[in-house]
């Protein structure tokens, strides 16, 4: 037997809470009803804890919209939620993903709704997907919101490879270019190093500079790997800072080389594709709004969104305060503005969606255009530096043995 924190109410409104042994939360559940009480929430004192604690464990994007595709397919064949939920559980692989469609097959079976026993998972059920949920529960369409909230993973997961692809080759360049700088410096250098050491006189300034170098490498090589290690320690928490994010995702957006422009498009493809999902499945659109700003990747969307809800609360449109806003471009604050007007506002941000998209793809390929001669210049700039630095004695012991 395992033991259940419940929360739960009488018929006069009375909360009340505590702990039952039992074999399962269905258990909990009957035990509750026959006392007369409104069960509110049961959870297993242990093993939710033990799934809260597992931070590093992720859920990809492609496996949760296979998940949702597949519950929207046997809730649409006629098949009940628990009854879908005992499939999934059987034939899903991850195994992270499976003890939370597990914890969420539990809590459905205690009595709550779908969108409410997954918003206990917030690592893998993201707040658009609660919320679409939620929505296609009040509007009896929740097969069409897993489907859109599929589709919407799989665009969010398309954009982000797209990214991830172009810079693989620009990655793996410097990576071998920095490996061969630290293979000839710590190699080759103290080769040379040995021989002027033989002919005496004084090395030139550049030659100085690759054995300090060398000897750096050679000599303090540990402490070269931990001041790495710190650095990227502090950058990921500065970034994650609630000060340090707002000055790394403006930073972002001001990056030349294209760079920024493609922040810009992905965080306004992301944004458009978001809001058109919400409103199309019916999600109340200051909640939309809400959702839309937490999930748009970037705090310029965030503040942006803000400024949005209050001027909706004040009876104004959304297209309005996005025009204030610098990282929505004209383009997109006028077609928003069109959609407010024609009653047509989800289908005008998918058509927002799809061209950004497109965009991202062009940006991305003169990106990779534009970084490989950078990338040649530089790293020929560094070998030819050590090599010119080692062959300039060499020229001068050269002229005095003449």
């Amino acid at each position: 037997m395992s033991t259940y924190v419940f929360k739960a109410m009488d018929l006069t409104g009375v909360k009340a809470h505590g702990e039952v042994e039992a074999d399962s939360k269905q258990a909990v559940s009957d035990q509750l009803k026959q006392r007369g009480l409104i069960v509110l929430d049961i959870s297993d004192k242990h093993s939710s804890r033990e799934i809260e604690l597992s931070f590093m464990k992720r859920v990809k994007a492609n496996e949760l919209a296979i998940f949702s595709r597949q519950l929207s397919t046997m809730i649409t064949a006629g098949m009940s939620i628990l009854r879908s939920l005992y499939v999934l559980e059987v034939q899903t692989e991850g195994k992270f993903l499976k003890e939370t469609i597990v914890a969420v097959r539990k809590d459905v079976e205690a009595g709550l709704s779908l969108s409410a026993a997954m918003e206990r998972h917030p690592k893998v059920f993201s707040p658009l997907f609660v919320a679409m949920a939620q929505a296609g529960e009040l509007g009896g369409v929740l097969e069409s919101s897993l489907i859109r909230v599929a589709d919407q993973l799989e665009k969010d997961a398309s954009l982000r490879r797209q990214i991830k692809s172009a810079m693989i080759y620009p990655a793996l360049v410097i990576t071998f270019a920095v490996g061969v700088m630290m293979a000839l410096v710590a190699f080759l250098v103290p080769v040379f190093e040995g021989v002027f050491k033989q002919f005496g006189g004084h090395l030139p300034g550049i030659t100085q500079v690759s054995v300090g170098l060398s000897h750096a490498v050679v000599g303090y090589w540990w402490l070269m790997f931990i001041s790495a290690g710190g650095l990227a320690v502090a950058f990921l928490k500065w970034k994650s800072s609630s000060w340090g994010r707002p000055q790394w995702d403006r930073f972002r957006l001001r990056v030349p080389m294209k760079i920024g422009t493609i922040v810009q498009q992905v965080a306004v493809a992301r944004w458009s594709r978001t809001f058109a999902s919400l409103t199309s499945a019916g999600v109340p659109l200051l909640q939309a709004l809400e959702i839309t700003g937490k999930t748009g990747g970037n705090v310029t969307i965030e503040e942006a969104m803000d400024g949005v809800i209050a001027s909706v609360k004040r009876g104004g449109t959304i297209a309005a305060p996005l025009a204030q806003a610098p990282i929505f471009p004209t383009m997109v604050t006028h077609m928003v503005g069109v959609g407010e007007e024609s009653g047509a506002l989800d289908s005008m941000l998918e058509k927002i969606a799809e061209f950004y998209e497109d965009q991202v793809a062009a940006s991305v390929k003169a990106l990779t255009s534009i970084l490989e001669p950078i990338m040649i210049i530089v790293i020929g700039s560094i070998v030819g530096f050590i090599v010119i630095s080692m062959y300039m004695p060499l020229f001068t012991v050269y002229n005095n043995i003449k």
